[in-house]
């Protein structure tokens, strides 16, 4: 029942958000649409921003679930793209009303599982430290948050399949190579580094 009341919060937040922006919605509003009362809402979320976040995070979830494997990285990609076209006027609404740090706080934990599935995955085998793992795969969590968070703000105008088709011509190849560089089992010879 819990997860249910969580959703149909949701979808009362998406309704109002088609009538007015975030920043003029109030709990009791979002409440009394849901056919809860408030304390009901308050049950589930501390406020506004806290429903506003889980939204964000099960979207991104969804998006991204069994998509963290080399092979599926695209299609994760690519499915957020257009779980955000889904949801356009709420990514719009909630993108002017709060901070492009916290977008990026809210969405952030899940590319970066998307992108470190990936590098574990290569790095299977190879001597490669866990914060280096975790170095590269910050690093490519960083440029494709990047990519959405400017698509976002270009008004989500740009195809999203030649984004990300653009996206894996850069990153193809890249992350073995860093791998290989990060060994450390190579360090201890490699007079470069």
């Amino acid at each position: 029942m819990s997860q249910t009341t969580k959703h149909a919060l949701e979808a009362s937040l998406k309704e109002l958000l088609q009538q007015k922006p975030l920043n003029k919605i109030t709990v009791s509003e979002i409440a009394e649409n849901c056919e809860v009362n408030r304390m009901t809402f308050y049950y589930h979320f501390k406020d506004i921003y806290d429903l506003v976040e889980w939204c964000c995070v099960e979207d991104a979830a969804k998006a991204l679930k069994g998509k963290k494997s080399f092979l599926t990285w695209q299609e994760g990609f690519l499915n957020t793209f257009h779980v955000i076209l889904e949801n356009k006027l709420f990514v719009k609404n909630v993108y002017r009303s709060i901070s492009k740090e916290q977008i990026t706080a809210y969405i952030g934990p899940l590319v970066h599982d998307l992108v470190l599935g990936v590098v574990k995955e290569l790095s299977a085998g190879m001597t490669v430290s866990e914060a280096d793992q975790k170095f590269i795969a910050g690093f490519y969590e960083y440029a494709f948050l990047g990519i959405v968070r400017d698509w976002i703000e270009r008004d989500m105008k740009e195809d999203p399949e030649e984004i990300v088709s653009r996206t894996s011509i850069l990153v193809h190849g890249n992350i073995s190579r860093a791998l290989e560089a990060f060994r450390t089992d190579r360090i201890s010879s490699d007079p470069v580094r």
